[in-house]
């Protein structure tokens, strides 16, 4: 079921496995509550949307995804044999899967329906620990790209770890074949200042939002980071957990 993982994560996925149906239910509750985004992935494929959770019903064990506006990818969905969801709660990964999607509405509109999955993974080790980057002032990553290609660019990130980023490349300037290489890369975090490293191209998703406009995500790897770099990174994301954390604190 979740075979698009790099074998490093599965290596031990087992571990990760919640098989309680409590917790399960409640976990995706708490995903919905919090209108959280949920990657739709279709096995073989790499059609992927972006989708949420619009209720979890217990009395069914049936929960109730949002579809697209794109009639042509809720078909592919709809004829997929199995699809995997990849989500956050909590600065938690979450990953699940159905083997079958019906048509269904909810409240009146169209939406996806699928059984209540009789298991979850759910990924806390702190080397899959990603901290997201501001939405309305982004963490830049500035690349340098051949001449034809516009020479050196900046790209808004999506997130950030001690072990890389993820970058929104939503024109599709970065060529996104695993393994490829930027060097001399410089991220501009806001009060820490700038660091260098080299990045590694890990994984790449090209999403349809519900708007039906497109977004490639790059995930990359750190490459030779020098540790003074790597020091910085963590202190930013220090800094972001703890802005995080006072901004619940003023709203409880």
């Amino acid at each position: 079921m979740y075979s698009h993982l790099p074998d490093a994560e599965l290596e031990n996925w087992h571990d990760f496995e919640v098989g309680s149906r409590r917790e399960v239910y409640a976990l995706l509750r708490g995903i919905g509550e919090k209108k959280q985004l949920i990657r739709m992935l279709i096995k073989g494929e790499s059609d992927v949307c972006v989708t949420s959770i619009l209720d979890v019903d217990d009395a069914s064990d049936t929960v109730y995804l949002d579809c697209s506006i794109d009639q042509a990818q809720n078909r592919r969905v709809l004829a997929a044999r199995q699809l995997t969801f990849e989500t956050t709660l909590d600065k938690v990964r979450i990953l699940f899967g159905a083997e079958q999607v019906e048509a269904a509405t909810f409240e009146g509109t169209p939406a996806f329906r699928i059984a209540l999955p009789a298991s979850l993974i759910r990924l806390q080790r702190r080397e899959y620990y990603r901290i997201a980057t501001p939405v309305t002032n982004p963490v830049r990553v500035m690349i340098p790209l051949p001449a034809d290609l516009g020479g050196p660019t900046t790209f808004p990130l999506a997130d950030i770890s001690c072990g890389g980023i993820s970058i929104l490349d939503n024109k599709m300037i970065l060529a996104n074949s695993i393994g490829k290489q930027y060097n001399d890369c410089r991220i501009d975090l806001p009060e820490i200042g700038q660091v260098a490293t080299a990045l590694q191209v890990r994984n790449s998703l090209d999403m349809t939002l519900l708007n039906n406009k497109s977004n490639r995500r790059l995930g990359c790897e750190f490459i030779g980071i020098p540790r003074g770099s790597l020091a910085a990174v963590q202190r930013y994301i220090t800094k972001l957990e703890r802005e995080r954390n006072a901004r619940i604190a003023g709203l409880s």
